[in-house]
């Protein structure tokens, strides 16, 4: 069968609804990192690091202010202990110290969105450790253990036909399929590490992958989209994927699993 027909209408998105969502609060100390200002305003979901491989406490307030302002649900993206790495280093862990480091860093964005009368809406995995969990059902489930024990009503970000999303459903948690837009593909397969700027091409570039890939069939349970705020050009990037899914008649909101965030009103003008 050919890729258009498996497609049907191709590059037709009617009907659908997806979630975009950007990794950002990776700003720590005097170290800027990521183009959070420029994207908060285009996603529908943030996820936010927790201090691990990068975040501070400041930086998860000031990113908890930002999706507030802008109406944008807000996720823990956990990672690694892994500062040097910046969290894309594969170190070895146990599932044990996979529930703490879920728990742990849960738990504090947690107490910032408290403060802020917000709630946490899912948990996304960061570099290493959400290929490793993706893949390794051990890694996987004490993910999975950790979002139960914390809160079952949250969603897990998942790549399709993985580990993980098979331990989130077994554990009766909402499952959320994920694509990545700044990433080149090998069939169903994400390459997200060893690519260069020149595999993912342009925005419009990037921006109709996306488009083509999420209309076939085997991208059909896929439920939400991210652009990584360190990309080069990521704004543009997110900006353009944003303006060629809502063109296929794809609708965007965050995969709540409560209720949504009121998006803010308008500024009064006299």
């Amino acid at each position: 069968m050919s890729g258009a027909a498996r497609r049907g209408s191709a590059g037709r998105l009617d009907g659908r609804v997806l979630d975009l969502n950007a990794d950002l609060g990776e700003s720590f100390g005097v170290y800027r990192y990521g183009a959070d200002e420029a994207l908060m305003p285009l996603l529908t979901s943030a996820n936010v690091a927790c201090g691990a491989h990068a975040g501070d406490p400041r930086t998860m307030r000031e990113s908890v202010a930002l999706a507030q302002q802008h109406g944008v649900a807000v996720g823990a993206h956990v990672g690694l202990a892994d500062r040097a790495g910046f969290g894309r280093r594969m170190i070895p862990v146990t599932p044990v110290e996979v529930r703490d480091l879920c728990l742990a860093q849960m738990g504090a964005l947690s107490g910032f969105l408290r403060a802020a009368g917000l709630p946490l809406a899912h948990l996304k995995l960061h570099g290493a450790l959400y290929m490793m969990a993706n893949a390794d059902p051990g890694l996987a489930e004490a993910t999975t253990a950790a979002v139960t024990a914390f809160d079952p009503d949250l969603a897990v970000f998942a790549l399709p036909g993985s580990a993980l999303g098979a331990a989130a459903a077994a554990a009766g948690l909402r499952v959320v399929e994920e694509y990545f837009a700044d990433r080149p593909y090998r069939g169903a397969e994400v390459r997200m590490f060893g690519w260069t700027t020149a595999d993912v091409g342009s925005p419009d570039d990037a921006a109709g992958r996306a488009v083509e890939l999420l209309s076939d069939p085997v991208f059909g349970t896929v439920g939400t989209v991210c652009v990584h705020s360190d990309t080069p050009g990521a704004p543009a990037v997110l900006a353009a994927v944003r303006d060629r899914l809502l063109a296929a008649g794809c609708g965007l909101a965050a995969p709540h699993a409560t209720a949504p965030l009121p998006r803010p009103a308008p500024a009064h003008r006299p």
